[in-house]
């Protein structure tokens, strides 16, 4: 008789690349310390189930008052700051030698993550089961908290 896997439930709620990691972190990062993972992609957050996405997540230096390099905030509205501020942040995580989001959620798939894609939010968005990546399952707050009820951490991100 096998043990049953220890279980993570984590909440995605934001596609910013401060947002977008954590839960794609953790959940590939539990799914190698073999836990059972799922992932719930509501509002903002269900933009990183979208195809081709992932390359595409940005950060905002306005408002972000812990950039590394201190910018003041109106310097951050200014055009084109969110771009710089992108491609220095990405330049900064691949010297780290930190895997990008696409490497993540390859990893997430492979590893069986399960990625719920909130129909209420598909529904307000008007985001259509053909835009979003093949590997996630559609499911409701219902779907979630089943999976929730049985988990041992339950993450909000």
């Amino acid at each position: 008789m096998s043990e049953k896997k220890k279980r993570i439930a984590i909440i995605a709620s934001k596609a910013d690349i401060p947002g977008a990691y954590p839960p794609l972190l953790l959940a590939t990062t539990a799914a190698a310390m073999d836990y059972e993972v799922g992932i719930f992609f509501t509002f903002f957050g269900l933009n990183l189930l979208k195809k081709k996405k992932l390359k595409k997540i940005k950060i905002t230096p306005a408002g972000e008052t812990a950039m590394p390099m201190p910018i003041p905030q109106i310097v951050g509205m200014l055009p084109g700051m969110t771009g710089m501020a992108t491609l220095m942040m990405k330049s900064w995580m691949k010297k780290a030698n930190v895997a990008t989001l696409q490497e993540l959620m390859d990893i997430a798939v492979e590893s069986g993550v399960e990625l719920i894609a909130c129909e209420m939010t598909k529904a307000v968005m008007k985001i259509k089961d053909k835009d979003l990546i093949e590997n996630c399952t559609p499911g409701g707050a219902a779907t979630f908290l089943e999976f929730a009820s049985e988990a041992e951490i339950t993450l909000y991100i």
